[in-house]
């Protein structure tokens, strides 16, 4: 029996399946590829994310979805490239628990 060692090609993704995926719009995806969140590659004038760049998608909406500001979606990000996958989601974690905080007790002012 022969193992086949070879990854598998990753995934490609289209403007359109990402924004259907997360319920974004073509201009915010533009957006973040202006702010230096997400690096798509280009195929004639159609632009291809990858798996990565989903990955990022993600945490950009999540971030969003709680008020981060891009500035601080940027830093978690970058964290990845810097120091890798464990610094990020530590400093994720703290970034989001401290925005948690904050809703909460706007929420109890309300």
């Amino acid at each position: 029996m022969q193992l086949n060692l070879r990854r598998p090609p990753y995934r490609t993704y289209s403007i359109s399946q990402l924004c259907r995926e997360f319920g974004a719009t073509p201009r915010a995806l533009r957006f973040y590829e202006e702010q230096g969140l997400l690096f798509p590659a280009r195929r004639d004038t159609a632009r291809v994310y990858s798996y990565k760049d989903r990955a990022r998608l993600r945490l950009i909406m999540n971030g969003r979805r709680v008020g981060l500001s891009i500035a601080e979606i940027r830093d978690i990000l970058d964290l990845y490239d810097e120091e890798g996958e464990i610094a990020q989601n530590a400093e994720a974690l703290k970034i989001f628990r401290r925005r948690i905080a904050a809703l909460e007790a706007q929420r109890q002012e309300v």
